[in-house]
């Protein structure tokens, strides 16, 4: 599924069903602001979020609060919900379009999906790194880092642009592999060094929320360690919710943890979440201590 963050969204107040229209270009003087600037940490919370993808329901009223400056780790059986609800947390999911949901989502206590709200700004407060690294692959690393500022119609001097590049492949974890050829095509790079350009080319935008869908799972452990370590360093900065099925990532990564089922057909939700050494180690569901200790899923 590709991010367009051009398109614009108008949901309806319940369950929503997605219309899409191609906006008119901005008019932008010459004061438009140049490189964002970072803002301050996000609170991220999910209240009686329900879903659907025609008829079919795989979310029942799920509600989370994630905590800003803080690794959210969603986990849960195959078929549960969790990539679903974390599609949603930055309107990936109405772009499918038999899909539909209920509920809202508030950045810092704003629904971003309320009708004034446009999807372009959700996007930019709220990236989004998918379990396969989708580096755009005609554009230099230099290029697939700054290309967030081009879709979203931001100005930046050459200075601002070097500076910006250098910055962002550093918080990832990639620059000093990378410095002496960025204007090499991504796609080039290795699995690992792709995902991690794709972390940047998201902190580029300045968002406050980094949604990460199985970021590590086609990797090696080598490259996941370097993810992970990614991870806690730009928990410094930026809110992070990631889907994993790596239980030992999810207790290595996350201060909070967040259980998904889904039982014998019935929609996902949550069981259990809080403190992850608490879920792991004295959960207070039986089921979530079989899951974490893997007697099922």
């Amino acid at each position: 599924m590709t991010d367009d963050i051009t398109a614009v969204i108008e949901p309806l107040p319940s369950r929503r069903t997605p219309r899409l229209r191609t906006p008119r270009a901005p008019r932008r003087s010459a004061a438009t602001a140049a490189v964002p600037v970072a803002e301050p940490l996000a609170a991220l919370e999910g209240r009686n979020i329900s879903a659907w993808f025609g008829d079919h329901q795989v979310l029942d009223r799920v509600s989370l609060t994630m905590p800003a400056g803080v690794v959210t780790s969603l986990i849960g059986p195959s078929g549960c919900g969790k990539s679903t609800f974390l599609r949603i947390l930055n309107r990936m999911h109405e772009l499918v379009p038999s899909a539909s949901l209920a509920g809202e989502v508030l950045l810092d206590g704003e629904d971003i999906y309320d009708p004034s709200r446009k999807l372009v700004e959700a996007r930019k407060h709220i990236g989004m790194v998918f379990q396969k690294p989708n580096p755009f692959p005609a554009q230099s690393i230099y290029d697939n880092v700054i290309a967030g500022l081009k879709l979203t119609g931001t100005r930046a001097s050459r200075d601002e642009k070097d500076e910006l590049v250098e910055s962002c492949l550093i918080k990832a974890g990639l620059w000093k592999e990378v410095k002496d050829r960025l204007r090499a095509p991504g796609a080039g790079l290795s699995g690992g060094q792709q995902q991690r350009l794709c972390i940047a080319r998201s902190l580029a935008v300045k968002p406050r929320v980094l949604l990460m869908d199985e970021p590590c799972s086609a990797l090696d452990p080598t490259s996941t360690r370097v993810i992970e370590e990614t991870m806690l360093e730009l928990a410094h900065e930026v809110t992070i919710v990631i889907v994993t099925h790596n239980m030992q990532q999810a207790q290595r990564v996350s201060q909070q943890c967040a259980f998904f089922l889904a039982a014998q057909g019935t929609p996902g939700a949550i069981v259990e979440h809080g403190d992850t050494e608490a879920m792991f180690h004295d959960p207070v569901d039986p089921r979530t201590f079989d899951y974490v200790n893997g007697r099922f899923g």
